[in-house]
Order: structure tokens, then C-alpha cells, then sequence
């Protein structure tokens, strides 16, 4: 009030007129309402700050905001209606209607006494009220790349569209989930050591790099091309730890660190280091860490790209299918295709057979093939393994009460989940739990309501549920995409019940044969073995083998696996028969005395045809 008189005009009446103008200029074709406020944003000069902070109560934009809000008054005054929902036309009175400065006034104050009669709380401040008629809001958040051969952002800018440079169904798929209104950012991302605004011990950091910003008006539905009302340009911004690899990336608005991401990215909000770093993830990944308000000699973005060697492109993976081969395993590249397929589509799979098929071998080494890499960093971080057994509980694995260093209990987190978080703070990228003799122990007991969790279907945060130990009233867990689950499970340890049929249910299962054939003959004379000497082995295991899957007492899963008579892979056999003769008496033949327990004469028979002639 001044001098007992209100003034005229407030921040968002404004656009009253401009709003008018800007349907009036399709009529009577309807507009959506990021082709609207695109339209008013090219005819009247808005600040810089209202473009990207957000509101104090609200998830838009000051600007967004601003015209939501002459929407609703000039809907209220008759002048804006929605002939179908999701777009904003002119009735026809709003088609005569051209509103002066005194006329824009006189409306605001006659609408605003009607609907908010004795109203004293600041509307600036306030989320603009929907109507009856518009969808609820919501607005999905995209992280998308530049970059496909060439940085393509100031092209992007400049013609005011995003294009995907891929043609794969996943990408095409994603982009035409793309809808009007949803916000989008164009990113980089990369490693960083050098410059960082927090002192982690010279460690290499993920660095998201956030390019430009701005609002989806179109997608023609093709999987390829979108329209976009791009922001100002403005001073890049760099964002750490949680990041996104992949090209392009819908944001986990719902998940803390996604909704950091969001509002840094959208709502210009700062980064609070200490709070990443304190999560259990990263304290454990970079340890204790000593924040720092500005970053020391930074580096320029082109120093950063060249750290990145091409941040937009995903490097090939270091280790693949292949490498399993080199590293002694006995099945064709394609039959590892196959399993790493089924592994990545059911999410938790299960390698079973007899002993000696190198099933914890295999586990592992498909591991390093799924998160594309077996160097120790990677790893430690992102492939993590346990063994079941008999007296590991649901406290152990999932999380339960321990004791602390002060005489007290506190909650622990068990290996599950933490692989869980790991694998919550880095969304795209795979992370793998592996699981030895996963029928050794109870699992119905050790995964408790986790066993729910852990299907391919449930992989949701829809689907979350409480845990038996919660750490704040109301916790809810689930599991993400991106943590895939191995085990292996020895068929013939008779010790084991049958499996869990609701375990069986969640894992697809493999079974792993003993194979002496041509790759074991390769790999085995390459460190020593000759010829003779691996026909002899091979006729008398594969005998063997006969012998015990014919038994009554025993069956194929007793069978000897290859792994007891296979050279390890820095191993150099100089003597043919001695090696052979070592591993049946110390390994194979304790292993056929257990079998034959009950009939030691016949462990003994079986023992003597493997050694026949080279004792």
C-alpha cells in the first residue's frame, strides 16, 4: 500500500496481455503450455534469475510460475479456457479482449477479491493453484549427450532442438517418453583428480558437467527429435559423484540424490559436497574428506575433456566374454553370451554343478564381463562377494543390531545392502553381489523379505517395502535395476536341502557340465602337458564319470569336474605323470572315498583304474 492506495502491478501481471497475445497468434489452433510460455519468453524480456531459481514452495521455475498464475486469472475472468486437456486456448471473449496496463490491473484485483477474498499471503511466493481442468503435474526431468563423433550443443541452442544420434529401440524408446513440459539438460561426463572443490586424497572423481538447460515443447514421436525452449546461456556447471554415463537419462526424482541433481540442475541450488561424501557408498569409496569452498587451480574444459579421452561415449568394455576364454575357461564365446543375456534379463541367476566345473570361477569372471572391467578399483567398488553358510542370518546378510565400540548396539548394515546403496548411488552402471554356495545356509532365512525384492519384476521403487530392522519410522527399501545377483550352488553336497522354490522362482539357473574336450587340451598342453598324457586323462575321467552317473547311490551330479585335472593358468607342468598321479591321490581320490564311503573297495577299484601304469 502506498499513500492508502494499492499498487498497481505485482510481478506475474504482466503477462496477462502477453499471454493473450501469445494464443491469439495460433487461434484458433490451442497451444501447449511450454509452446505458450516460449512464445511470451521471445516478447518480453524476463530476468535471468526467474528463468532458473525456483519458487520457495514449489518444484517450477519463478517464470514458470509467473505465467501459470496469469493462466489462472485470465481463466477465472472467462478470457483462457482448455478446449482439450493439456492445451490453452481463447474463448471469444478472449479473442476481443486487449488488456492496457489499467485494464490488467482492474481484472487481477476483481478476480483476486472474488476467489481470495481478504487474501494477505504473497502469491509470488505461492505455487500457481491448478484448474479443474489441467493434468496433474508431471513434469519428468532428462539428462541427455551432445556428443556422438562431435559436441553438437551449440548447434542444439541454436536451433532450439535435441537430437538422439542412436537408433538402438532402448534410446528411441527413451526419447519418445519425452513429453511437453518436461525439463531437460544437455551433460558431460567425465573423471576429474585435478582441481576439485573437496580434498579426497587425489582420487579420481565422476564429474557431470551440466552444459545447458531447458523445457520440452514438442516430440514428433520418432525416437529421434524433440523441440526444446532452451535457457539463456549460462556458465556450465559441474556436479559430483552421482552421475549418468549413458546418453541419455531420465532422473529418479524420488530418489535423494536425484532430487539434488534435479534441483542443482534446474533450481540452481549448490552441491553439498559433505553430504555425498558422508553417505556410506562414497565415505567408503574416497574416505574422509575435507570440503574446500572453491576449487584450487581448476581445470579448463578442455583439460577435463582430455582427462575424459571422449566423456559423451561410453569406452569400451576391458574385459568381455572373450577374456573369460583367455583366462581358461572351457565354453564357446557364444555359450557366455547366452548366460550374460539371461543374467542381465532375470537380473539373479545361479550357476550349479558338480564339484570341479569352476562355478565360483565362472562367477566371478562373468561378473567382470557384466561391469566391463577386473581392475582392482573397479571391482572393490562394484563387485563384491560373500559366502552362505550354515550360521550366517538374516542379521548378518541383510542388516541387524551389532554391538559398538562404546558397549552399546547399533544397526549394521549387511552386505546386501550395502550393495544395494552402491548400486542406488551410481544408477547406470551394473554392480554384482556374488553369492558362493548360495544353498550352504537357509536362504528363505538370510534374505527374509529381500528374497520379494530381488525379482526381475519388483526392481521398483513402486514396489518398495519395510524391512524388519528400519532405521527411521516408515523406511521403505528396493532393490535397484542395476544390481545384478550371481550364485553358485554345488548339486552334490548331500548335506544340502532342496533348494527354496521362491528361490528357485527369482534366479534362472545353469548348469555346468565337466568339459574335456578340445579348448582343455589346448590350454593344458600350452603349459606342459603332451599329447599322450592328455588322451590318458581324458579317457580315464570321462570313464570315471560314466561310472559314478551310472551308479545307483550317486548320479551325474557326482561326476568329476575338469577344474581337478586343468593346469593352473601360471603353471608349468614339467612332469606329465607326476603332476597327474599328485592330483588323483591328494584331490580325486579323497573326493571318491567320500563317495563310496560305504563301499571302500570300490573307491579303491575306481582310484587304481585313474593310475593304472604310472605308479
Amino acid at each position: 500500500m502506498e499513500n492508502g492506495h494499492e499498487a498497481k502491478g505485482n510481478r506475474f501481471t504482466k503477462y496477462f496481455p502477453v499471454l493473450l497475445d501469445a494464443l491469439r497468434s495460433t487461434d484458433p489452433t490451442p497451444m501447449r503450455p511450454a509452446e505458450a510460455r516460449a512464445w511470451v519468453r521471445t516478447r518480453i524480456d524476463v530476468p535471468e534469475a526467474d528463468l532458473t531459481r525456483l519458487i520457495k514452495k514449489g518444484k517450477q521455475t519463478i517464470f514458470e510460475n509467473d505465467v501459470h498464475w496469469a493462466r489462472f486469472y485470465l481463466a477465472k475472468a472467462g478470457l483462457i479456457a482448455s478446449p482439450k486437456r493439456g492445451f490453452w486456448g481463447l474463448t471469444n471473449q478472449g479473442r476481443n479482449t486487449h488488456l492496457s496496463t489499467d485494464e490488467t490491473w482492474t481484472l487481477y484485483v476483481r478476480v483476486r477479491d472474488a476467489n481470495r477474498p481478504g487474501a494477505t499471503t504473497n502469491e509470488e511466493d505461492l505455487p500457481a493453484p491448478a484448474l479443474a481442468d489441467e493434468a496433474v503435474n508431471n513434469t519428468l526431468y532428462w539428462f541427455v549427450g551432445d556428443r556422438w563423433g562431435a559436441d553438437r550443443a551449440e548447434r542444439f541452442l541454436a536451433e532450439g532442438l535435441w537430437e538422439n544420434g542412436y537408433t538402438d529401440s532402448q534410446s528411441l524408446d527413451l526419447v519418445r517418453r519425452m513429453r511437453p513440459d518436461d525439463r531437460i539438460a544437455i551433460k558431460a561426463t567425465f573423471s576429474q583428480e585435478r582441481g576439485l572443490p573437496f580434498d579426497v586424497g587425489g582420487k579420481s572423481v565422476s564429474v557431470m558437467r551440466i552444459k545447458a538447460t531447458g523445457m520440452v515443447l514438442e516430440n514428433v514421436n520418432d525416437g529421434r527429435q524433440i523441440r526444446v525452449a532452451w535457457d539463456p546461456p549460462a556458465v556450465s556447471r559441474d556436479w559430483y559423484f552421482y552421475t549418468y554415463l549413458a546418453t541419455i537419462v531420465e532422473a529418479d526424482f524420488e530418489d535423494e540424490c536425484g532430487r539434488r541433481l534435479v534441483d542443482f540442475t534446474f533450481g540452481h541450488e549448490p552441491q553439498d559436497y559433505k553430504w555425498f561424501l558422508e553417505r556410506p557408498y562414497w565415505a567408503e569409496k574416497y574416505g574422509p574428506a575435507a570440503p574446500v569452498t572453491t576449487p584450487l587451480n581448476p581445470p579448463s574444459e578442455q583439460e577435463t575433456a582430455e582427462e575424459s579421452e571422449n566423456p559423451e561415449i561410453e569406452m569400451a568394455p576391458e574385459y568381455t566374454v572373450d577374456s573369460i576364454a583367455t583366462e581358461g575357461c572351457f565354453l564357446g564365446s557364444a555359450e557366455l553370451d547366452d548366460i550374460l543375456t539371461r543374467w542381465r534379463s532375470k537380473k539373479n541367476l545361479v550357476l550349479q554343478g558338480a564339484p570341479g566345473t569352476g562355478k565360483t570361477w565362472l562367477a566371478k569372471r562373468l561378473g567382470f564381463a557384466l561391469v566391463g572391467s577386473n581392475d582392482r578399483e573397479t571391482t572393490q567398488s562394484r563387485l563384491r562377494v560373500v559366502q552362505f553358510h550354515p550360521s550366517l542370518s538374516y542379521e548378518d546378510f541383510v542388516r541387524g543390531w551389532r554391538p559398538d565400540g562404546d558397549g552399546r548396539l547399533k544397526l549394521v548394515d549387511g552386505i546386501l545392502m550395502q550393495a544395494i546403496d552402491a548400486a542406488a548411488s551410481e544408477p547406470d552402471r551394473p554392480f554384482v553381489l556374488v553369492i558362493e554356495e548360495i544353498n550352504r545356509g537357509n536362504p528363505a532365512q538370510i534374505f527374509g523379505e529381500m528374497l520379494t525384492l530381488l525379482e526381475n519384476t519388483k526392481r521398483d521403487r513402486s514396489e518398495a517395502i519395510e524391512l524388519a530392522y528400519r532405521r527411521i519410522p516408515g523406511e521403505r527399501v528396493h532393490v535397484p535395476k542395476n544390481l545384478y545377483v550371481i550364485g553358485t550352488m554345488n548339486v552334490a553336497d548331500r548335506s544340502l536341502a532342496i533348494v527354496d522354490l521362491a528361490l528357485r522362482r527369482r534366479f534362472a539357473f545353469v548348469d555346468l557340465e565337466p568339459r574335456l574336450g578340445s579348448a582343455w587340451q589346448v590350454w593344458s598342453s600350452e603349459r606342459g602337458l603332451d599329447d599322450t598324457m592328455l588322451s590318458r586323462i581324458e579317457e580315464r575321467i570321462s570313464a570315471l564319470n560314466e561310472e559314478i552317473a551310472s551308479a545307483a547311490s550317486l548320479g551325474p551330479q557326482f561326476r568329476i569336474g575338469h577344474s581337478y585335472v586343468t593346469p593352473n593358468v601360471d603353471e608349468v607342468v614339467r612332469d606329465g605323470r607326476a603332476w597327474y598321479r599328485a592330483r588323483v591321490e591328494t584331490e580325486i581320490g579323497p573326493l571318491l572315498d567320500e563317495y563310496w564311503y560305504d563301499q571302500p573297495d570300490k573307491a579303491k577299484e575306481e582310484r587304481d583304474k585313474l593310475l593304472k601304469g604310472l605308479v
